[in-house]
């Protein structure tokens, strides 16, 4: 099996017994990697973005007879992947009874340290403006900026209006540019 199988295809050997192992491999080696950087771009950490991809992938396998057609099966992933890194997101913070922006400080120390994330100036710099943002916020602004989906695509992942959307990105955008003003 390979990574260029059709989502129909993957579904259809899904189905069957014999078949099932293989097309579940197939749709990991398609998915693993566009759900690794939905997610890195949340949490930022090498480590709890694998655990969090292995929990997605898990949820995938467990619900997958029960996937309904009708939708795009990225955006079903996607939608899995996003209400995974929200969970974990907010886990963290009660866990730790830490307020938002401490949260986003101790994730701005991880970019900081370069270990994390490489990129020139500028990158990091949007990165840093990023984690000035609330968590859906951020989100939409990777899903649009980062990931190209449309507001239709990302309105089915996020269960929004397209509408809603557009402002969300567009206050991002202005906060943003804000803060690289400033810094």
């Amino acid at each position: 099996m390979d990574k260029h199988l059709s989502d129909q295809a993957i579904l259809d050997l899904f189905q069957q017994p014999d078949t099932r192992n293989q097309a579940f491999e197939s749709l990991i080696q398609k998915y693993q990697q566009k759900v690794y950087w939905h997610i890195r771009k949340m949490v930022i950490d090498h480590n709890d973005t694998d655990d969090l991809v292995q929990e997605v992938f898990i949820k995938i396998w467990k619900h997958l007879d029960s996937f309904k057609r009708e939708a795009k099966l990225y955006t079903w992933i996607y939608k899995i992947a996003t209400n995974e890194c929200l969970r974990w997101l907010e886990k963290k913070r009660k866990k730790n009874w830490i307020l938002i922006g401490e949260a986003n400080r101790e994730l701005k120390q991880k970019i900081d340290s370069g270990n994390h994330i490489s990129g020139d100036e500028i990158q990091l710099k949007l990165q840093k403006a990023l984690l000035t943002l609330p968590d859906k916020q951020r989100l939409v602004f990777n899903m649009k900026y980062f990931d190209d989906m449309t507001y239709e695509e990302i309105a089915e992942i996020l269960g929004t209006s397209v509408g809603a959307l557009k402002a969300s990105y567009h206050l991002a955008v202005k906060k943003i540019e804000s803060f690289l003003e400033k810094n």
